[in-house]
């Protein structure tokens, strides 16, 4: 750990830098502050250079800054010197940040995202009745049709996946649903008049 804060006018050397790392690790203010003055203006620079807005550049500084202080203590000299693990931090800063920038923004005002308008007071009770309705002239149909009826509505078979799953031709299907739905159309015709 280094006595005095390194001079910025001169580049210190890898042995220095690193030990004001390590003296981060220990919550050395005086080591980070020497860090900071070091390097904050040479991660601006090299964010400038990655496209970053200068704005955003100052910012990205910031967290990167931040970042070493917490992290100083996961740094290796034996992997990296400090600036390879300061400016990969910075780099990392950089495509997180233009991550966020390349999602859109969703637009509150599209209808995909607006909730259903809610239905009628009046319109539900009619939809509640007819469903009941058509429920109680499904009792009406033998289980074999209902069966058939529910998997191509209610389970969204295909006819084609029907006629696998119950092992019968797809004609067969066809016509069975042919049927169950003239027999459905019958009762319901029969009770409206």
């Amino acid at each position: 750990m280094p006595d005095a804060p390194v001079d910025t006018d001169t580049a210190p050397d890898r042995a220095a830098l690193d030990g004001l790392v390590q003296a981060c690790a220990q919550r050395d203010r005086d080591a980070f502050a020497a860090l900071f003055n070091f390097y904050a203006p040479r991660v601006k620079a090299y964010l400038l250079r990655l496209n970053a807005p200068d704005a955003l550049a100052e910012e990205l500084t910031q967290e990167v800054m931040l970042t070493v202080w917490r992290k100083a203590d996961s740094f290796d000299p034996s992997l990296a010197s400090a600036s390879t693990w300061i400016f990969r931090i910075a780099r990392n800063r950089r495509i997180d940040a233009a991550r966020r920038a390349a999602k859109p923004e969703l637009d509150g005002e599209d209808p995909a995202l607006q909730p259903p308008e809610m239905e009628a007071p009046d319109d539900a009770a009619h939809s509640a009745g007819r469903e009941a309705y058509v429920r109680a002239a499904l009792t009406e149909l033998p289980d074999e049709q209902v069966a058939l009826l529910r998997m191509a509505f209610f389970d969204g078979l295909s006819h084609r996946d029907i006629a696998d799953r119950i092992g019968v031709p797809l004609g067969t299907v066809k016509s069975r649903l042919r049927l169950a739905f003239e027999k459905l159309r019958k009762v319901l015709d029969r009770d409206l008049i």
